[in-house]
C-alpha cells in the first residue's frame, strides 16, 4: 500500500497544478485574445460547474470501474484540457476546455479524498492537501518562466500538460496496485451509505451556519488565487511575470500552512486553528488594503495563504463533533456542495464588480468574505457550545 500511497500523493500534486494557472497567466491571456477582462471569472465558473457534476457522480463512478480507472481517465481529461487551452485560438475554446477540466479534477478529487479516507490514517488527509498546494505552487511558478517569451502563457500551458500526461502513463502502468483496495473500498462504501437525507440534514439546528461558513472560504480562496495577479499587475503596477510569481506565494503560504497546520493539530483544537486561520486571513486582506510600499502585498499574500490554510481542513474535521456521526455523512456532502457553490459563483461575481467599477475593490471583497466567514463559524461555535451546556445539565 506504500507505492500506492505514493501515486496518490503525486496524483494530489496534479489536482493542484492547474488550478491557479489562469489567474496567473490571465494578464496577458487577456491581451493576447481580445477579451474582457471578467472572462477569466466565468471560465472559472466553467471549470467549478463540472467539479460539482463530477462530485455528484464520483461516488457511482468509482464504485463501477474504480478509483484508479476514474482517477486515470479524470488526469487524462485534465491533460487533454491544458492542451486545448495551450493552441487556443479564442476565447470560445478555453470556455469549451474548461469542461473536461472540471469534469476530471472534480472526479479526481472526490475519488482520492474517499479512497484515501477508506484506506489510510487521517494525517494522511492533511498532507494530502499539503500536496495539492504544492501542485498549486509550482503552476503559476512554471507559468511566470514563460510568460516574459511571446505567447509564453501557451508554453506554460503546454509544459504542464505533459506533466499531467507523464502521470497518466505512470497511473497507467500501476492501475494492478489498485485492485485489491478497489473491491475493498466498494464494500466499506455500501456499508457507510449516508443515514440520513441531505432535506434532513439541513433541518438539524445550525446546520445552514455551517454552510454558510463553506460559502464564504471558498470565495474568499477563489477569489484571491483567480484575481490577485491581476489587481497586482493593475493596481500594484508589477510586471506580469512577477505578479505571477507573487501569485504563487499564496498557494506557498496554504502549503506551508497546511504542512505546519498539522503538527499545530496535535496541541490546539480545530476551533482555535480555524480562528487562527481566519484572523491571519483578516490580516492579509487589511494589509492589501492599507497605502503601504509594494513589498507589503507580497506580505499580505503570504498571510491570506497561511490563513486559509488550516480553515477547510479543520472545518470538515468538526462535522461529527458539531453535528453527530449518525449525520455527518449527509452534512459533509452538504458541506462539500456549498464550498463549490462559493468556488463557481463568487470569482466571476467579483470580476463582473471589478468591471463595472475598479479592480481596487479586491481587497476589500476579500475582507467582506472573511468577516461573513468569521462571523458564521463564531456564531456556530457559540450555538453549539451553548447546546452542550444544555445538555449536560
Amino acid at each position: 500500500m506504500t507505492a500506492l500511497l505514493v501515486i496518490i500523493y503525486i496524483s494530489f500534486i496534479s489536482l493542484g497544478l492547474p488550478d491557479s494557472l489562469l489567474g496567473s497567466a490571465w494578464p496577458i491571456i487577456q491581451t493576447d485574445l481580445s477579451s474582457a477582462f471578467s472572462m477569466a471569472g466565468y471560465i472559472s465558473m466553467t471549470v467549478c460547474a463540472g467539479t460539482v457534476v463530477s462530485s455528484l457522480f464520483s461516488n457511482r463512478l468509482v464504485a463501477k470501474f474504480g478509483a484508479g480507472k476514474v482517477t486515470l481517465v479524470s488526469v487524462a481529461m485534465t491533460a487533454l484540457a491544458l492542451f486545448g487551452y495551450s493552441f487556443a485560438p479564442n476565447i470560445f475554446l478555453l470556455f469549451v476546455m474548461a469542461i473536461p477540466l472540471g469534469l476530471g479534477a472534480g472526479s479526481v478529487d472526490a475519488a482520492l479524498n474517499n479512497f484515501v479516507a477508506l484506506h489510510y490514517q487521517s494525517k494522511h488527509m492533511s498532507w494530502l492537501h499539503c500536496f495539492w498546494g504544492i501542485g498549486a505552487t509550482v503552476g503559476p511558478a512554471i507559468m511566470s518562466m514563460f510568460l516574459l517569451s511571446q505567447g509564453g502563457w501557451r508554453k506554460g500551458y503546454i509544459t504542464i500538460a505533459i506533466i499531467q500526461t507523464g502521470l497518466v502513463l505512470l497511473l497507467l502502468v500501476t492501475l494492478p496496485l489498485w485492485k485489491k483496495s478497489n473491491k475493498k473500498a466498494t464494500a466499506i462504501d455500501k456499508q457507510k451509505e449516508t443515514v440520513i437525507s441531505n432535506r434532513e440534514a439541513l433541518k438539524i439546528p445550525y446546520v445552514k451556519l455551517a454552510l454558510v461558513s463553506f460559502v464564504f472560504f471558498c470565495a474568499t480562496e477563489l477569489t484571491t488565487g483567480l484575481w490577485s495577479s491581476s489587481y497586482l499587475v493593475t493596481v500594484k503596477n508589477l510586471s506580469a511575470s512577477d505578479a505571477a510569481r507573487w501569485a504563487a506565494y499564496f498557494y506557498g503560504g496554504i502549503t506551508v500552512g497546511r504542512l505546519v497546520s498539522g503538527f499545530l493539530s496535535m496541541k490546539i483544537n480545530s476551533t482555535q486553528l480555524i480562528r487562527i486561520g481566519q484572523l491571519v486571513c483578516v490580516a492579509g486582506a487589511i494589509i492589501l488594503i492599507l497605502p503601504l510600499p509594494v513589498y507589503f502585498s507580497m506580505l499580505g499574500i503570504i498571510l491570506l495563504g497561511l490563513g486559509t490554510s488550516p480553515i477547510y481542513p479543520s472545518m470538515l474535521h468538526e462535522t461529527p463533533n458539531r453535528f453527530g456521526a449518525m449525520a455527518s455523512g449527509a452534512i459533509m456532502g452538504l458541506q462539500m456542495a456549498f464550498a463549490y457553490i462559493g468556488s463557481t459563483f463568487f470569482p466571476p461575481l467579483f470580476g463582473a464588480i471589478a468591471s463595472a467599477t475598479t479592480i481596487k475593490v479586491f481587497p476589500y471583497f476579500l475582507l467582506i468574505c472573511i468577516l461573513i466567514m468569521l462571523f458564521s463559524t463564531e456564531l456556530l461555535q457559540k450555538k453549539i457550545v451553548d447546546k452542550h451546556k444544555i445538555n449536560d445539565k
